[in-house]
């Protein structure tokens, strides 16, 4: 969200339009976009979470953050991926995931135990990384969001349809909300987030 065009970021909660979003490249890596990854790990922290979208502050720009310790303390356990692309899967292993976008709903998604992703640090520099275990689970988790997919998405249809209650909670929030003018609607909030493409980061 933007206000008199200063950038007001909060993690925002399904179904916001953005975390069906496909995000778009990032083409410059400032002091801006440093400033806003700063606040995404700020936010994360806050919410206790291990990993955190651009999607799931509403914006449409393909990075995320990911701490796996969950500790600002142990910030040398920071990570920013910008610009991320996995080129190697392998091996397979279910777990339970949650995500900030959908607090207290946690369900099994089977992903790939070992991944190796290759992304761009806050430096320009592009780097490559092996991980597997929680390391791979959190960053395949966050390198869907910028497609626009949940970990719902990959969970069975057994699972998920466990789930359907709560998700029509949070939906029936989320449009109670607009209607009480807290949140545009869909088709404004879409308009936002296509201009936020073009646009360099706001100031």
């Amino acid at each position: 969200m933007t206000a008199h065009g200063v950038l007001i970021m909060q993690i925002v909660l399904y179904p916001h339009p953005a975390l069906r979003w496909k995000s778009r490249p990032i083409l410059r890596i400032d002091a801006q976009l440093r400033s806003v990854v700063r606040e995404m790990f700020d936010l994360m922290y806050e919410a206790k979470g291990v990993g955190l979208a651009a999607n799931q502050v509403a914006l449409p720009w393909r990075v995320f953050v990911v701490n796996p310790a969950g500790d600002a303390e142990q910030d040398d356990a920071e990570m920013v991926f910008i610009n991320p692309e996995i080129t190697r899967r392998s091996g397979s292993a279910e777990s339970e995931e949650g995500c900030l976008s959908l607090p207290d709903l946690y369900g099994p998604v089977r992903r790939p135990e070992q991944i190796v992703i290759e992304a761009f640090d806050l430096n320009a520099a592009r780097f490559q990384l092996e991980v597997d275990e929680l390391t791979a689970r959190v960053i395949q988790h966050e390198n869907d969001h910028l497609d626009g997919v949940l970990f719902l998405d990959r969970m069975s249809q057994v699972s998920r349809r466990e789930l359907e209650p709560r998700l029509q909670d949070f939906e029936s929030l989320f449009r109670r909300q607009q209607q009480a003018g807290v949140f545009p609607q869909d088709t404004d909030i879409e308009r936002e987030l296509r201009g936020l493409e073009q646009c360099e980061i706001p100031q």
